[in-house]
């Protein structure tokens, strides 16, 4: 279960729902779902990225890493070098992860600031391991046989199983993620997702936090 520490307790700002789940999961299909609904959600994923090319930090603290090849002649970052970078040790992941995590953290408190609802949603497959989750007041994870999640991820990302396999070893597993959580959500392609949604929408306080 989550236990809420918000950095500005004292700041008028939505209550805040933490989504996450594993590589092909459904957690963004659940993130969809709630927008439609009129909560408004942020995608650390994609966040990250703009931030990561737009960002004069973490563009400065990366090349100082890795060298200034990370980034193109347009400024944008070149993917495949910071992921070789990335990859090469778990060493030089928690460096990246100490520069750009602190910074979406940061961006996210933000935008929760800028949003008009009662409850915002932060969508993360990592939302444990990069420290996201104690700004939530509430955890959904979206779970679903590991079978069903490498045939998702290898259909939508044009990979072999062993390579999803392997992705999947750096992940927590649904298990540890269920534990955690205040919610499971069951995306195993059996149950239909939105009555679940309604049920997890009916268990929360829908008053703005003042």
């Amino acid at each position: 279960m989550t236990h809420h520490t918000h950095p500005f307790p004292n700041h008028p700002h939505p209550h805040v729902l933490g989504i996450t789940g594993g590589i092909g999961s459904g957690k963004s299909v659940v993130a969809r779902c709630l927008g439609i609904m009129g909560i408004p959600v942020y995608n650390c994923d994609d966040e990250a990225k703009r931030l990561n090319n737009t960002h004069p930090l973490i563009r400065q603290e990366l090349c100082k890493l890795a060298g200034n090849h990370l980034y193109l002649p347009d400024g944008t970052l070149d993917k495949a070098a910071l992921a070789a970078y990335l990859f090469a040790n778990a060493e030089n992941a928690a460096r990246v992860n100490a520069i750009v995590h602190p910074i979406v953290m940061d961006d996210f408190i933000q935008w929760t600031f800028r949003q008009h609802a009662p409850w915002v949603a932060i969508e993360s497959a990592i939302l444990h391991e990069s420290g996201f989750a104690p700004l939530a007041d509430k955890v959904i994870t979206v779970s679903a046989p590991e079978e069903v999640r490498i045939a998702r991820a290898c259909q939508r990302d044009h990979a072999t199983a062993d390579a999803i396999r392997a992705r999947m070893a750096h992940q927590m597993t649904d298990e540890e993620k269920a534990l955690r959580a205040d919610f499971t959500l069951h995306n195993d392609g059996k149950r239909a997702i939105l009555p679940q949604i309604l049920d997890i929408l009916a268990n929360l306080p829908c008053l703005s936090r003042k």
